[in-house]
């Protein structure tokens, strides 16, 4: 099966304009930098540095070894986008999976394409092309948003115009880094999707969203039943603070019967009222004895 990528070497022209001191190339505006931003070509993956900007840090082994062995079959289907630095060497753009699964073959060159870009556009240009990727998880598209907003200054709107987003989308995905650390890691192990994780924002109390995360990942809840049980908790929340409680006196004949209830099971026993003349009886109990204790005065 023929390669998607033909490898080609340096052509002669474009090997000198890279490897001429006397003519160095470091901004779009220098003479023949025309001749070589925009080229695709096979450079030696020695002459390669992995960039610093690379906002992902985690490269899964499997993923990489499996992209190994296609790169091994049909070779570098899409050539990896580096920048030049001074002299003849490069700095990754995008494509470190690609530069790394290549470097576990064996292979000494991959093709390229060049561009010529300073630090802060490397940082953007990073950060974009990490978030077009269809395989991260939305904690890491949130924090590449967040940091092309903190380090290139740039606005929601600026940015959906780069990324080619919706504002709403973008908006969506960084109200995720509100959520606490503990269900923002779950998000990212995959215990719970984006929208898990957008239902649980509507929660305010902390304690309350790591209540539903344990509940989503016991019950194997799916997004619609968090959904659900973050309304129903709301609204609950929402009554609770509305209405005050109406306090029900307690019957007469409940009063004196607890007396006897108590006295019998050798423990407060307590009621809870649902109306007049119902409600339930609570026997409390304090250890696995106590509670054989109890059974055996019922059987």
């Amino acid at each position: 099966m023929a390669k998607a990528v033909r490898k080609q070497a340096l052509g002669r022209g474009l090997s000198a304009l890279l490897n001429d001191s006397s003519s160095e190339i470091n901004s779009a505006n220098d003479k023949n930098a025309d001749k070589i931003v925009g080229s695709i070509v096979e450079i030696e993956l020695g002459l390669i540095d992995v960039n610093p900007f690379q906002p992902r840090s985690y490269f899964n082994e499997e993923a990489l070894n499996e992209l190994a062995s296609s790169i091994k079959e049909l070779g570098v289907i899409q050539p990896i986008t580096v920048r030049k630095l001074t002299g003849n060497k490069f700095q990754l753009v995008s494509g470190e999976r690609r530069f790394r699964a290549s470097k576990l073959i064996g292979n000494t060159t991959i093709p390229a394409y060049i561009r010529i870009a300073n630090d802060q556009e490397m940082l953007e240009m990073a950060l974009v092309e990490n978030i077009q990727r269809k395989d991260l998880d939305p904690i890491e598209v949130a924090l590449s948003y967040q940091r092309l907003i903190d380090e290139i200054d740039l606005t929601q709107e600026k940015m959906s115009q780069r990324v080619g987003k919706k504002r709403s989308t973008i908006t969506n995905y960084l109200r995720l880094l509100k959520l606490d650390p503990i269900i923002q890691t779950g998000m990212r192990d995959g215990f719970l999707s984006m929208g898990h994780g957008r239902a649980l924002i509507a929660i305010e109390k902390t304690e309350e969203q790591l209540s539903i995360y344990e509940k989503i990942i016991q019950q194997k809840l799916s997004v619609r039943e968090t959904e659900q049980l973050v309304k129903t908790l709301k609204e609950g929340t929402s009554t609770a603070q509305k209405q005050p409680v109406e306090l029900v006196e307690t019957p007469k004949f409940i009063t004196k019967g607890l007396k006897s209830f108590s006295e019998y099971f050798g423990h407060k026993i307590d009621i809870k009222l649902a109306g007049k003349d119902k409600g339930k009886i609570i026997i409390p109990f304090h250890s696995e004895e106590d509670f054989n204790r109890l059974k055996k005065l019922l059987e």
